[in-house]
């Protein structure tokens, strides 16, 4: 079992939930972030990952004081995991966001192939598909969205994560390294379900996210179904929950708010639009976390 984890990003709103679940399914889990991480169990060291010198001595050195005492060395991670990012537009100016997102991948894949490390996991976005931070109103090419969609966002984000989804591909057809890209969906924490009444009650409110989200806690599980599945070389996966979020069907939500787009396969029932059956058939993804659980309509 993959148990050194080098996380960058673990004190965002994603990454805190990922960690906690790594940490208590036994991983060591060792946080670059720009703020530490408060949870038991988890080292931190304060990195800019714009900054490849300081990527690269960030997995080439100790952990925590503890490591001193072995005498044997810098210990090597069997993984990296990384979420670090601008997470979404209107926070930085796009530039900003579309330099530290790309920059910032680059510089954790390259030192971590470059250091041996055989097994990376990236935090792509929903927003590759285009909708989410499109211009006005826009139509997909087809529905439901896959991993084989010609990606085509507008927006500075988006587009960073198109970028860095190329830039892991081709470090891992260089290296032979598993590197999987995570199109994360709307991610949602436990406290959040008390929104989803009002997303029932008006679902043109969840159009840009496709009716989609993921449960934080789903999430680490899907991390962890990646950190433990090797061989893949380069992959993407849809990181999402199994339905949309409304009382109407998938393909009522289809002809209601995408009329005329073209069905690329019948759509079941309530699945998500962001369908995450590869992430099922490929790795076992088994939702733990509907949101039908913890909304009282």
């Amino acid at each position: 079992m993959t148990k050194r984890i080098l996380f960058t990003g673990g004190s965002g709103k994603a990454g805190r939930h990922v960690v906690a679940w790594l940490v208590n399914a036994g991983y060591q889990v060792h946080n670059l972030d720009l703020v530490p991480l408060d949870h038991p169990g988890v080292t931190n060291l304060t990195v800019d990952i714009t900054d490849a010198g300081q990527v690269f001595n960030a997995l080439s050195m100790h952990t925590d004081f503890n490591d001193l005492e072995h005498g044997g060395g810098v210990q090597p991670f069997d993984a990296v995991v990384h979420f670090a990012a601008v997470p979404r537009i209107l926070i930085r100016p796009d530039n900003v966001t579309f330099q530290a997102n790309v920059m910032g991948t680059y510089n954790v894949i390259e030192a971590a192939v470059k250091l041996g490390i055989r097994k990376v996991v990236i935090a792509s976005s929903e927003t590759t598909y285009g909708i989410c931070f499109a211009e006005g109103p826009r139509n997909p090419h087809y529905l439901p969205f896959d991993e084989e969609y010609d990606v085509d966002p507008m927006d500075s984000y988006g587009l960073s994560k198109v970028v860095n989804e190329k830039t892991a591909r081709a470090f891992s057809e260089r290296t032979g390294a598993d590197i999987y890209a995570l199109r994360i969906g709307n991610v949602i924490e436990p406290h959040e379900y008390d929104r989803f009444a009002d997303f029932v009650a008006r679902p043109e409110t969840r159009l840009r996210n496709a009716w989609c989200y993921i449960d934080a806690r789903d999430l680490g599980q899907i991390v962890h179904l990646c950190l433990q599945t090797s061989g893949l070389g380069y992959q993407v996966f849809n990181a999402t929950n199994d339905t949309v979020t409304a009382n109407l069907s998938s393909a009522e939500l289809a002809a209601r708010f995408f009329p005329g787009v073209p069905l690329k396969r019948a759509l079941e029932g309530d699945e998500g639009l962001i369908s995450n059956r590869k992430l099922r058939e490929v790795l076992g993804f088994a939702e733990e976390h509907n949101w039908r659980k913890y909304v009282d309509l």
